[in-house]
C-alpha cells in the first residue's frame, strides 16, 4: 500500500521501535497518537545443545531484527526516510562476547534462562568467601548505616545473573579466555550485540537498566561493581560504556536500511513496559503477567534495599533524573497455562475463563506453579510443583480454576511483601501481558490486593516504553504527562469487596490459608533424598 493512498505526507515522521523478547522478536510503527501503523515479528528460535543449557544464534537473532523492522515498515505503507528515531527493548541478562575487531562471536548468547553456571552458584553461595563478604558488609552496615553495605551482605547469586554464567564463559571457552588476554574481547547483553551490528561496530554501550539488571552493576554507585568483577574475575576492559536511557547511541548504517536512523533508546524489557505503562510517579505499580510474573514499584530516586528477595534496579535515567524500581517475580505464571494445555485439560486458552467460572470452587485442590522454585519472599529454588488436596470428586474444571487461582494467589504474596518492605502508598496498578487478557485472574487479583487493576487496550507495552523513550529524545513528544494523555485503559477490574473484608475473613481468606500450606509442603522437596 502507497504513502499516498494512505494520506500521509512524506514529511509526517514515525517512531520504530522493536522488542526482543524470549520467544519472539516484534518491531511496531508508531505515530504522534501512540497508535501503531505497522507491525512484524518472528520467533526467537532457542537451542537446547546440552540438558539445562538454552542459547540463541547471533546471527539468526540479528537477521530476525532486520527483518521485523523492514517488515513493519512495508506492512505501514511508510518509507524508511519517514522513521524519525529507533527504539530498543530486549529480554535481560542473556548475554554474549565477540572478538571487538572482527565482530565474530566467541559462542552462542547464553540466555537468562540458562542453568549451565547451576554448580558454581550452588558453590559460591556455600563459600568461605560468600560468608567472610556477608559478615564484613554486616559489619560495615552497622558502622555506617549505608543501606548499599546491607543490600551487600544479603547478595547471594543465582543462574539468571549474567556473573556466573560469564565467569562458566570464561573459564571454559578456550578462545574467549585468550581474547580477554589479547585485549580483543567484547562483552554485551543483547542490546550490545544489536548495537554494535547496527554502527558496524563503531559502538560498545549499554544503558542503565539493562546493566542493572546483570548483577554484575551496582545500583547505588551507578557503575559496573569493581568489588563483584574483582571477586569473580571479570574483566572490567570487556564490559560496555553505560549511558542515559534516552541517549543518541549512534545511528544505522544505511546499508542496512537504506537510511540513516539514530538509535535513541535501548531498554531492559520489563523497565521498558513500566515506562509504556507511564508509571511515572513514585508507587505506580505495573504486574506483567507473560511466561512469568514481573511486579515492579517505582520507588523514585533511591534504589530500594530489600531483605525478601525484592530486586533494585535502575528503570531508566533520562537527563539527570534516575528513576529505581523495586521488582519481585514468579516463574512459571504463563508456563503453568501452556502446562495445563500440554495435558489436555483444555484445548484453547481462551476456555480457561469459563472453565474456571463453571464452578463455585476449587473443592478443595491447590496448585503450586513452581516449575522453575519459588522467588520472593519465599526463595526456595528446590520446591517442587505439585496439586494438593485431590479427591475423587476433583474434575478438569477444578483443576483449571486451581491453576488460575495461584497466579492470582502469588500476585497477592508479591504485592504484600511489596507494601510491607518499602512502605511506599500505592498510587496506581497496571497489568499487562498476555495472561492479563483472563478476566478470572484480573478480577481475582483486584479483589485480593484490594485495590483497582487497570488494563491496557493494546499488551505490547515493552515495544511501546522504548517508542515512548526514543520519542522524548528526539522532541517527537514533549514530555511525561503528553505521554499519560496518550494512555488508553481497555478495562478497569474493581475489588468486589474492601481489601479489609477479605483480611476479616472474606471468602478467599481459608483457601489462602490452605494454599499457602500447600506451598511450605512443596518446599526444599529436591534437596530431600
Amino acid at each position: 500500500m502507497g504513502t499516498q493512498r494512505n494520506g500521509f505526507s512524506k514529511r509526517e515522521t514515525f517512531v520504530l521501535s522493536v522488542d526482543v523478547g524470549t520467544t519472539s522478536i516484534r518491531c511496531h510503527v508508531y505515530d504522534k497518537s501512540a497508535s501503531i501503523r505497522g507491525s512484524c515479528s518472528t520467533k526467537v528460535s532457542l537451542l537446547y545443545p546440552q540438558p539445562g543449557w538454552v542459547e540463541i544464534d547471533p546471527d539468526d537473532l540479528w537477521k530476525g531484527f532486520v527483518t521485523v523492522v523492514k517488515g513493519a515498515v512495508q506492512d505501514s505503507g511508510l518509507q524508511m526516510c519517514q522513521m524519525e528515531s529507533l527504539g530498543i527493548s530486549s529480554q535481560r541478562a542473556t548475554f554474549m562476547t565477540w572478538d571487538r575487531n572482527t565482530g565474530k562471536p566467541f559462542h552462542n548468547f547464553i540466555t537468562w534462562q540458562d542453568l549451565r553456571a547451576a554448580e558454581l552458584v550452588k558453590s559460591w553461595n556455600r563459600s568461605c568467601t560468600m560468608k567472610s563478604v556477608h559478615g564484613v558488609m554486616k559489619m560495615l552496615h552497622f558502622l555506617t548505616r549505608q543501606k548499599r553495605f546491607l543490600a551487600a551482605s544479603l547478595v547471594v547469586f543465582t543462574t539468571q545473573h549474567v556473573s556466573l554464567r560469564l565467569v562458566w564463559a570464561l573459564n571454559n571457552i578456550p578462545q574467549l579466555r585468550q581474547a580477554v588476554e589479547d585485549g580483543s574481547c567484547y562483552f554485551g547483553t543483547i542490546d550490545t550485540w544489536l548495537l554494535y551490528k547496527l554502527t558496524k561496530g563503531l559502538v560498545h554501550a549499554t544503558d542503565y537498566s539493562n546493566a542493572s539488571a546483570t548483577a554484575i552493576f551496582d545500583s547505588y554507585q551507578m557503575c559496573w561493581s569493581g568489588f563483584i568483577c574483582s571477586l569473580l574475575s571479570i574483566p572490567l576492559s570487556i564490559l560496555p560504556s553505560v549511558q542515559n536511557t534516552s541517549h543518541k547511541f549512534g545511528t544505522c548504517d544505511p546499508s542496512i536500511f537504506g537510511v540513516p536512523i539514530p538509535i535513541m533508546s535501548l531498554m531492559a524489557d520489563q523497565q521498558a513496559a513500566m515506562f509504556g505503562e507511564c508509571c511515572f510517579d513514585v508507587g505506580d505499580v505495573k504486574i506483567t503477567m507473560g511466561t512469568g510474573t514481573f511486579m515492579d514499584i517505582n520507588t523514585g530516586n533511591k534504589p530500594h534495599t530489600s531483605i525478601a528477595g525484592l530486586y533494585p534496579l535502575v528503570g531508566w535515567k533520562i537527563g539527570a533524573d534516575v528513576v529505581y524500581l523495586a521488582e519481585g517475580n514468579a516463574a512459571g505464571t504463563g508456563a503453568a497455562i501452556k502446562w495445563a494445555q500440554d495435558l489436555e485439560l483444555f484445548s484453547d486458552v481462551k476456555e480457561t475463563e469459563g472453565i474456571a467460572t463453571s464452578v463455585e470452587d476449587s473443592d478443595g485442590v491447590y496448585f503450586v506453579p513452581s516449575f522453575s522454585g519459588l522467588q520472593a519472599p519465599l526463595n526456595d529454588p528446590k520446591a517442587c510443583a505439585s496439586f494438593m488436596g485431590l479427591k475423587p470428586s476433583t474434575t478438569k474444571r477444578h483443576l483449571v480454576r486451581a491453576i488460575l487461582e495461584s497466579i492470582a494467589f502469588r500476585n497477592k504474596q508479591l504485592f504484600e511483601i511489596m507494601l510491607r518492605e518499602t512502605r511506599i502508598p500505592i498510587t496506581k496498578i497496571r497489568a499487562d501481558g498476555g495472561v492479563c487478557t483472563n478476566n478470572f485472574i484480573m478480577q481475582l487479583t483486584a479483589d485480593l490486593l484490594g485495590r483497582k487493576i487497570e488494563r491496557p487496550s493494546h499488551f505490547d507495552m515493552s515495544c511501546l516504553g522504548a517508542a515512548f523513550v526514543a520519542g522524548l529524545g528526539t522532541g517527537y513528544w514533549r514530555n511525561q504527562e503528553e505521554l499519560k494523555k496518550l494512555l488508553t485503559t481497555d478495562q478497569l477490574f474493581l475489588p468486589r469487596k474492601s481489601k479489609s473484608d477479605w483480611d476479616k475473613g472474606g471468602p478467599y481468606r481459608g483457601v489462602l490459608q490452605s494454599w499457602e500450606r500447600a506451598l511450605q509442603r512443596s518446599m526444599h522437596w529436591y534437596s530431600q533424598p
